[in-house]
């Protein structure tokens, strides 16, 4: 029997303009988790890319159980025992989750001539296999219905069903809450215990530390080295992974809070069932945290002040003013900016380049005669972006989508500082970007505080929620249910017990 499940040897991916992998290694044993560790734009995610056929690589060999293989496209990867968890999950919302799970391998009956699929079939193997992994969904609905954080449960359980020898999970959680989490780990140990050897890339440190045997490190499309997880402390394996000392994660904010710029009061969601006559304040040159669990309805209230969402009753009061937002144009107007929780659904414009991704919140004010682009005022705005938020790229005409997730988000937030907005909400704004990542975007919300930019931060990451926010608010099923201002009362336990006051 072989010594290793999947070896990868000598991997070389280029790009135009990019070195993306450079002779890369990875060696995986069978029946163990292997954490892929790395920042942003390390080359993790366009490794496995390559081996699950999506990329072909310029050069190197891959063996499965020792026999060398070749995986030019997806479905060949799957018949070969090979499967993947991609970390941005591409649905068909029209379709049900039995079809979404079986999409290009549809069991089939025949009916004369014909062969046609066989939906009661598909519908029970897909049941058998939500069932196993214990997802109360029904596998007829359509999936366009569901959580982002149930589809992802979903791909989740397609995984489960191809019975695949190796399996590669790229950032599986970030959409999962912490129940859903908890499921995962006990499919992944299910996994373990039947011989399947599993690629994990995840940034959450204290799951790397919970369920992975190995830890292989990359850097700048370069590989490190690979330890056993248990010898490397938290630190350690930062330090290898962005090649120097982050002695302080969440960087010191030197300025301090000044008058009140945006006042809720009381407000409520025209649905019953989300937010309600909830309150609060947020200052100048305040980092503002928005706490609770999954359901609180905080996204749902930074949608409604932002005018995505219908207002019922209630007050928002910019700068003492009382203004009425109807439409997120309104919202703009009076100084507020919005970063979406989901950055590759309704954050980036996947298709265009970083220019028009910043360009595009600037377009009506550089205009000549009235409707022609001034570009060279655009492009002086865009350059002037990527060089103050440091956006690792190419050049602004390269298409974004070909970025990181750290430069992504990078990019939004450039686009909408371009519009100088007072208030600036910011959703999840680190999730799905490495630690060194992370701590480039503390850094800047840090510089726009101390500019006086005033920010609300939606977090789900406890230590991101208490190391950078100067006041937090929790909420639970729709209402605030508390404000933590002493930095002594800073705590979890403070944060979850206004958490869940139901």
């Amino acid at each position: 029997m072989a010594e290793y499940k999947l070896e990868l040897r000598g991997i070389c991916k280029s790009f135009p303009g990019v070195q993306a992998l450079d002779h890369v290694q990875l060696l995986l044993r069978p029946g163990t988790v292997h954490a892929l560790m790395g920042e942003n734009g390390a080359g993790k995610s366009t490794l496995m890319k390559c081996l699950f056929g999506i990329y072909k690589m310029d050069e190197g060999e891959i063996f499965l159980d020792g026999e060398p293989i070749t995986v030019s496209n997806p479905d060949e990867a799957m018949k070969r025992g090979i499967a993947m968890v991609h970390q941005e999950i591409q649905p068909v919302p029209a379709r049900s989750v039995s079809e979404n799970m079986y999409l290009g391998r549809f069991p089939v009956k025949k009916i004369g001539p014909l062969q046609l699929i066989d939906h009661k079939k598909m519908n029970d193997e897909a049941q058998r296999w939500l069932t196993e992994v214990q997802l109360d969904i029904d596998p007829k609905a359509q999936l366009g219905t569901l959580s982002i954080g149930q589809m992802q449960s979903v791909e989740i359980a397609k995984a489960v069903s191809q019975q695949a020898r190796v399996v590669i999970f790229d950032e599986p959680t970030s959409s999962l809450s912490d129940n859903e989490v908890e499921a995962l780990f006990r499919i992944m140990n299910e996994l373990r215990n039947r011989g399947v050897a599993m690629v994990y890339i995840s940034h959450k440190m204290d799951e790397i530390k919970r369920i992975a045997d190995d830890i292989t490190v990359m850097r700048d499309g370069t590989y490190v080295g690979t330890w056993p997880a248990a010898e490397l402390t938290t630190d350690q394996l930062i330090a290898k992974m962005v090649g120097r000392e982050l002695t302080n994660v969440y960087p010191k904010k030197e300025s301090a809070p000044g008058e009140v710029v945006l006042e809720v009061k009381n407000l409520s969601s025209i649905h019953a069932k989300s937010f309600r006559d909830a309150s609060f304040t947020l200052r100048k040159g305040e980092i503002l945290g928005f706490g609770g669990l999954v359901g609180a309805q905080r996204t749902e209230l930074m949608e409604g002040i932002f005018g995505l969402r219908g207002i019922l009753s209630g007050e928002i009061h910019i700068k003492g003013k009382r203004v009425k937002i109807k439409h997120p144009a309104d919202a703009m107007r009076a100084g507020i900016g919005l970063i979406t929780e989901d950055r590759r659904g309704s954050g980036i414009f996947g298709c265009l380049s970083i220019k028009d991704n910043v360009g595009v919140s600037v377009y009506n004010k550089f205009l000549l005669a009235g409707f022609l682009l001034n570009h060279k005022k655009i492009n002086e705005v865009v350059e002037q972006s990527i060089k103050k938020l440091r956006i690792k790229t190419p050049g602004m005409k390269e298409h974004i989508s070909n970025l990181s997730g750290g430069n992504q988000q990078k990019v939004i937030v450039s686009r909408w500082l371009a519009g100088n907005p007072d208030v600036l909400i910011m959703d999840e704004p680190t999730r799905g970007i490495d630690v060194g990542a992370k701590h480039e975007i503390y850094e800047i919300m840090n510089e726009l505080a101390g500019q006086g930019k005033a920010i609300i931060m939606i977090s789900s990451e406890m230590p991101e929620l208490l190391g950078m926010s100067d006041r937090i608010y929790v909420m639970c099923n729709g209402k605030v249910t508390g404000e933590i201002e002493d930095n002594v009362d800073m705590t979890q336990e403070k944060v979850m017990s206004f958490a869940t006051q139901f």
